[in-house]
């Protein structure tokens, strides 16, 4: 009864932990970011527009009889086009006061007098408004999952050409308004189906969950709705690496939430220490962080300082070690810690090396075991849409784990020892580091002007936005990936 009574008590409780999962990573588009985005929408939209067909007209009107064919949008004039944030839903995007050129083509039969020629007819007065409601979907990315719009077209004009082009004026009332009622039909779908269809598409390049390096990949699954207010739209991911070979294993996020108070710069980007600490993790859990350093990998005078430190300890085990190799292992003993301040990032490591002697033919032989401690200066950057991570090392320190006095003897090893792990170890650290992962953003954008803030516990990277494509051309890349991808399978 009282385990019963505690569930039901702690059940609330579970729910809300996990509805308030942190996030590791934050992505900001400020209304300056959607005014970029303005233009390269409205090339989309005119484009989509002027794809429209229309079916054929035929009908009577008197003693007139009338086919319309060939209907063409020949100009498309949005002049007053706004792109804006819809709080609580998404986007809006809005038209009015525009119009519309379309051309098609006649044959009229009055009586016994056949007529064959082209109209040119004008839509003005349009006004299109269309609301996106953005989502999370099932898999964590980012969708339009519904559409609201409405179109409407204020009048239509038409002018007839050929040998009875002034005698047939009194039909153009008749015509327009029949084409004004199609074209009107036409509009709303053709948005949609380009919302739903196109920029669906488009989003589902942003990576989601997906592999880094042949080690560890990346979960930028959305935590939640994104949050749309009328300056920003605010996205919150999950933000964790994951080793590849045991993907279930992960690190829990203790780490600060990151906010973002900033709206100067078109794009921003927040990380917290969990994001870097859950990188570290994931190599840690991979095992890349391990060396064995020996023969040429050895430099010459430490190995020569180690035969001299450890000369009484060969002698003592078997002076036939003497001319042995010597070797150092190195791995680190727990997954290394991120601390992030105002002042800059820094990463905390400690590993276990062992110094150890290879007589040939036999079993490696352990002469001494020894902590270091290591802290490393780490610069973010950004270069597009990767983020890159540079270590330098800041501060070490080596002690024994037999005994104090061996601590002691072990100071002359001190100096070598960082020129060693500034040697080897950084640029393997850095090696996986600065091939940089892609951030949560769609194929053809990238930062630019990029400034890196460091707060309490998370970064701050506000940037502007470039179009490297313009929206067709990123979702005929998809497209042409996704055949590809197919193709291959």
């Amino acid at each position: 009864m009282t385990s019963c009574l505690l569930t039901l008590l702690l059940l609330p409780l579970v729910s809300v932990m996990a509805a308030d999962e942190p996030a590791g990573c934050k992505i900001r588009i400020t209304d300056k970011g959607l005014e970029m985005l303005r233009f390269e929408t409205q090339k989309f939209v005119e484009e989509e527009l002027s794809n429209i067909t229309m079916p054929e007209m035929k009908g009577s009107e008197g003693r007139f009889q009338y086919t319309i064919t060939d209907v063409k949008i020949t100009e498309l004039n949005l002049t007053h086009a706004d792109l804006s944030f819809l709080p609580g839903v998404g986007l809006l995007f809005d038209v009015q006061n525009s119009s519309i050129t379309l051309s098609f083509h006649r044959r009229i039969l009055y009586w016994f007098f056949y007529d064959t020629g082209n109209i040119n007819a004008s839509a003005e007065g349009v006004s299109i408004n269309t609301a996106l409601n953005l989502i999370r979907d099932d898999e964590g990315r980012l969708k339009i999952n519904n559409i609201t719009c409405n179109a409407k077209i204020a009048k239509m004009r038409a002018k007839f050409s050929g040998t009875l082009g002034k005698v047939y004026d009194f039909l153009a009332r008749f015509l327009t308004s029949g084409m004004r009622f199609l074209l009107n039909q036409q509009i709303c779908p053709t948005l949609n189906h380009a919302a739903l269809v196109h920029v669906n598409s488009l989003l589902e390049t942003i990576p989601v969950r997906t592999e880094v390096d042949r080690f560890i990949g990346i979960d930028y699954s959305l935590l939640s709705d994104p949050v749309v207010t009328s300056r920003s739209l605010d996205m919150n991911f999950r933000g964790m690496f994951f080793d590849l070979a045991n993907q279930n294993v992960s690190l829990v996020n203790y780490a600060v939430d990151p906010v973002i108070r900033e709206y100067d710069r078109m794009v921003y980007l927040a990380l917290s220490e969990f994001f870097f600490d859950s990188g570290m993790f994931s190599y840690y859990q991979a095992g890349i962080f391990q060396m064995h350093i020996v023969n040429e990998k050895m430099p010459k005078d430490l190995e020569m300082l180690l035969r001299t430190t450890y000369f009484g300890t060969i002698m003592m085990l078997d002076p036939a070690l003497v001319e042995a190799p010597i070797s150092l292992q190195l791995a680190v003993n727990a997954p290394p810690k991120t601390i992030i301040k105002t002042s800059g990032a820094t990463v905390v490591m400690t590993a276990i090396v062992k110094v150890m002697v290879l007589p040939p033919g036999q079993p490696p032989v352990q002469l001494s075991s020894m902590t270091m401690e290591s802290k490393f200066n780490a610069k973010v950057s950004m270069k597009g849409k990767r983020l890159a991570v540079h270590a330098d090392l800041r501060r070490f320190k080596i002690f024994s784990n037999q005994s104090a006095l061996e601590s002691l003897a072990l100071i002359p090893l001190q100096a070598p020892l960082k020129t060693m792990l500034q040697m080897s170890v950084v640029p393997l650290i850095n090696n996986w580091t600065k091939r940089g992962v892609q951030i949560p953003l769609a194929n053809g954008m990238d930062f630019i002007e990029e400034v890196v803030e460091y707060h309490n516990g998370f970064i701050v990277i506000g940037a502007n936005l470039h179009f490297s494509k313009g929206l067709r051309e990123m979702m005929e890349g998809n497209i042409q990936e996704e055949s590809e991808t197919n193709n291959t399978v």
